[in-house]
């Protein structure tokens, strides 16, 4: 019986991204991100199929690019960043098909946890310029943001809902292996 090692792949902050899209006036949709994050993988070797899978997210670096709206979202009525500083992700990445994957796990957002499926494609690995082995992730996804206590609503004097309920998941993340 052999046993395999176990490798870390770390989140390569340069080269990732997390977005989020919600819509607005149920007419359009808002597009935002956070810009302070870590986390990673642990595998089995180099497999990726049972990883363990990590992630947190600072809720005070979101940004939708319009200043009021981030203040807002930082409060009291959505993230309440102050007492609730990050959002996190434990979970286990498992082969469905060929390139194709299915992250499962809990997702923690102020004192709620619940559980979460994500669909994930991974784009390869690659040995960069510096020589570090990189490994390149799409994953994508949907939660409801009243199902983690993200309840602040608003109706317009026209019965239409100032925010959506459903969160659009898209994060673009290079890991690299450790």
């Amino acid at each position: 019986m052999t046993t395999s090692a176990k490798t870390t792949w770390n989140i390569d902050p340069m080269h990732s991204e997390v977005q989020f899209k919600v819509k607005h006036l149920v007419i359009s949709t808002v597009t935002g991100a956070f810009k302070s994050f870590e986390g990673g993988l642990e595998t089995e070797g180099d497999k990726f199929d049972g990883a363990n899978a990590s992630f947190s997210i600072a809720t005070s670096s979101v940004d939708t690019n319009v200043t009021d709206r981030d203040t807002h979202l930082k409060s009291a009525e959505f993230f309440d960043s102050e007492n609730h500083p990050n959002m996190t992700f434990k979970g286990v990445l498992k082969h469905t098909s060929g390139d194709d994957y299915k992250l499962v796990g809990d997702l923690r957002i102020k004192d709620i946890t619940k559980q979460i499926e994500l669909t994930v494609e991974h784009g390869g690995i690659m040995v960069d310029g510096y020589g570090q082995t990189k490994a390149g992730f799409e994953i994508t996804g949907n939660i409801n943001r009243k199902d983690f206590g993200l309840t602040w609503s608003m109706v317009t004097e026209a019965g239409g809902v100032v925010v959506g309920d459903n969160v659009k998941l898209q994060l673009n993340v290079q890991l690299t292996k450790g």
